[in-house]
């Protein structure tokens, strides 16, 4: 390669591995693995070092990965105290005693390496002051991060005030790994499939995702957990990383029992080959094992890179794969319709349970990795969770094979498909006649997030499948006879069935809507509309033009809504629940206060919660919410992207312009938090 290939190869590696930090720090969602991303990275150190003449101070090589939120940043951003960089990373044995050689190679004295497992989730800053938690910051760019402290404190294991008379110095950094554990993460995903929403590849991305969450109430539903590891205080210039945390554990903060000192790297390698066996039994996620120098006088000795220390590195475990054979391709019906291929494999154990299938997503990732019936596959679990078909081993591709065919037609019913360009998947349109979707649909109306029915997934396909219920409203008109004719009925299911209905009678209406179904409204739209709209009617009767007025509203979802109300049996179900009891208006709730009684607010630009529940809020403390900036206007609540017009014409008025924080003193003074975000109704 001569030195303008090498240009050309550094500027495309740049551009696809910023691509893939995107991917993985900003949305949550890489599209390949750690190991691959390494990889690319690696390649792209190499170049650089041979052609130093195309170094760059914004190559990703030189700079951490970023996770700070750019375009309509919903959380404050402060300085970290301390630069938080990443850290270097192997997946070799030989290249981790090359590292051990540099160290002894950079340093004279003796030392230790404390090893500790490597947790899997997203990297957090907390902020102590005289004992208190002030503080959490994300990693963000290395030196500035978005602050969630309110998410972090809703994750029971950070203590929000350290034991008394630990000891613990006046300030300090501690920095660590918030992560979401098997148990939180299967629960997660069991309810996004059932929800048809995206499931989360891997315990880390849903961590990640959870934690810059803008409400902190439905963080606190998402069973975060947090391990710290990496303490910065004034006293310890002199001391053992392994004693620091000794001592952040006796002041009562979460710190990893499995680390252990080694004296040689020997031992380390011991160390790690131990835990790669071991971490399959740990019910939370770990990808590897970091190893550091205990001594803080030598790891200032030994400094830092432009982004990593020289004192520690990680070994990261290559991730399982086994090969197996594609003995079927299914393609599954879920309740809005969409078609899913799902392979069926051969058993085949891997990382300590058997796998038997496999989702292939869509038609383009079939053909992205051409997969076909009899093929032999390579299979690894994308964060050892979730088995994921890598590619074909060709070599063993049949002779008369064929390429995989994706349906015209509803394997269920038989109905055209249709193809949603956006989502890149295939639709079956017969929404009220097919039966997986019909049986999606009852089980969305009686899961927790909507109306917490008590019936499971066998009990509602024999009752689609007997025909005992076939539009919603059914559900409330069952008789004992049907019910204990089910599966492993008798009367004490039958009792907490009935009891469950006649308290989803009592379900505010923004979870109604949300679950009947209505195709792209999800739980955060239904409470917007709910709020925005009051009542189903006026939902229903609403034009095209007066649905794209409500914020997050586009053509696909006010189509979507004026299609469901525009079918008569739709209609009867909104009157036949409504006979049944159910909520179809928003209740009307006293004030909360009259802190703004008199005053007329007016609102702009985005805030950390929908402009909708900012207007509740008004409300709810005896405001009125201005419609325009006039004279009699009493406060510009200003959020992110405010308008500009708007603004200047408050200067020009002399009304104040306050922020949305200065805002939430003032309408209620002595509360630390601002309203939750995820659910209007709590804030009455």
């Amino acid at each position: 390669m001569d030195a303008n290939e090498a240009r050309h190869r550094i500027d495309a590696l740049r551009e696809e591995i910023n691509a893939h930090n995107r991917h993985y720090y900003l949305e949550n969602a890489p599209v390949i693995s750690d190991y691959e991303f390494d990889l690319l990275l690696k390649e792209l150190i190499q170049l650089e070092e041979l052609y130093p003449q195309f170094k760059s101070a914004d190559s990703p090589t030189a700079k951490v990965g970023s996770d700070l939120e750019t375009q309509n940043a919903p959380f404050k951003q402060y300085a970290h105290l301390h630069p938080m960089l990443s850290l270097a990373n192997t997946y070799s044995i030989e290249e981790l005693r090359d590292f051990d050689s540099r160290v002894r190679k950079g340093v004279i004295s003796q030392f230790t390496y404390n090893c500790e497992l490597k947790f899997d989730g997203r990297g957090i800053n907390l902020l102590y002051r005289n004992g208190i938690l002030v503080r959490a910051l994300t990693r963000g760019d290395g030196t500035t991060g978005d602050d969630v402290t309110r998410n972090i404190k809703t994750i029971k294991s950070i203590p929000l005030q350290l034991k008394d008379g630990s000891g613990y110095p006046s300030e300090f950094e501690i920095r660590g790994e918030v992560y979401m554990p098997f148990d939180s993460f299967n629960k997660l995903n069991t309810q996004r499939e059932l929800d048809e929403e995206p499931l989360f590849a891997n315990p880390r991305n849903a961590a990640a995702g959870s934690l810059k969450m803008l409400s902190s109430k439905a963080v606190s539903g998402r069973g975060l957990d947090c391990v710290l590891y990496h303490l910065i205080a004034p006293g310890y210039e002199d001391s053992l990383h392994s004693k620091s945390l000794e001592d952040a554990a006796s002041w009562g903060l979460p710190i990893s029992s499995h680390s252990r000192k080694c004296s040689t790297i020997d031992e380390v390698v011991e160390y790690i080959r131990e835990w790669d066996d071991r971490r399959h039994a740990l019910p939370f996620p770990t990808d590897g094992v970091v190893v550091k120098v205990d001594q803080y006088s030598l790891q200032r000795e030994l400094g830092f890179t432009a982004k990593t220390p020289r004192w520690a590195v990680a070994y990261k475990f290559k991730p399982e794969e086994a090969l197996t054979k594609i003995e079927s391709i299914d393609y599954q019906v879920g309740r809005t319709g969409a078609v899913t291929p799902v392979a069926n494999l051969s058993p085949v154990l891997l990382s300590g349970t058997t796998v038997k299938r496999a989702t292939l997503h869509n038609a383009d990732q079939m053909d992205l990795l051409d997969v076909r019936v009899g093929d032999f596959v390579y299979v690894e679990k994308g964060g050892e969770i979730i088995p994921k078909i890598t590619r074909v081993e060709l070599s063993r591709r049949p002779a008369d094979s064929r390429p995989e065919v994706f349906p015209a037609v509803c394997p269920a019913c038989g109905t055209a498909l249709v193809r949603d360009p956006e989502q890149a998947k295939f639709f079956c349109p017969n929404s009220d006649g097919c039966p997986p979707q019909i049986e999606g649909k009852f089980l969305h109306f009686s899961s927790r997030k909507a109306m917490d029915i008590n019936i499971g997934e066998v009990a509602v396909h024999q009752l689609c499948e007997r025909e005992f219920v076939k539009e919603l409203q059914d559900l409330y008109s069952l008789d004992d006879f049907q019910l204990l004719s089910l599966d492993k009925w008798k009367g004490k299911s039958v009792e907490n069935f009935r009891a469950s209905l006649e308290k989803s009678k009592q379900v505010p209406f923004h979870r109604v809507l949300y679950a009947l179904g209505i195709k792209n409204i999800g739980e955060t739209t239904a409470k917007t509309l709910a709020s925005h709209f009051k009542n189903i009617d006026v939902i229903k009767d609403a034009s095209r033009e007066e649905l794209l007025t409500v914020e997050d509203v586009g053509g696909t979802l006010a189509d979507s809504i004026i299609n469901w109300f525009a079918e008569p049996r739709h209609l009867n179900t909104v009157e036949e629940l409504k006979k049944a009891g159910l909520k179809f208006s928003l209740e009307e709730k006293a004030s909360v206060s009259d802190t703004l009684k008199g005053m007329t607010i007016m609102i702009t630009g985005n805030y950390s919660i929908p402009r909708d529940t900012m207007k509740y809020y008004i409300e709810a403390h005896s405001g009125k919410v201005g419609s325009s900036v006039t004279a009699s206007t009493t406060y510009l609540v200003a959020g992110a992207k405010a308008g500009g017009a708007k603004l200047e014409k408050a200067r020009k008025l002399g009304i104040p312009i306050i922020t949305e924080e200065e805002f939430y003193k003032i309408a209620a003074p002595g509360e630390e938090e601002s309203p939750a975000p995820d659910n209007e109704l709590t804030l009455f």
